[in-house]
């Protein structure tokens, strides 16, 4: 789990733990998504500026889980 500081809160990113709870590599789900292996990267370390919603759709539909258990968003009045 990292966690990523935005200017309003900061997001969790959980990729990294549901594929280590499913045992699936990040080469396997790069290949079997046909993404570029940087984009599945970036999303497990936070270390974008933007999430492509349609790499996460794809995301959640390989996995079969919600958008919420891959990155969930706390707003400061959250904390």
């Amino acid at each position: 789990m990292k966690k990523l500081k935005i200017g309003n809160g900061y997001y969790i990113l959980k990729l990294d733990d549901i594929l280590k709870f499913k045992n699936i590599s990040l080469n396997k789900i790069q290949t079997d998504l046909d993404t570029d292996f940087y984009t599945i990267k970036r999303l497990m370390t936070g270390d974008t500026s933007r999430f492509d919603i349609y790499v996460l759709a794809r995301i959640c539909n390989y996995l079969n889980c919600e958008l919420n258990d891959i990155i969930e968003y706390i707003p400061n009045n959250k904390i």
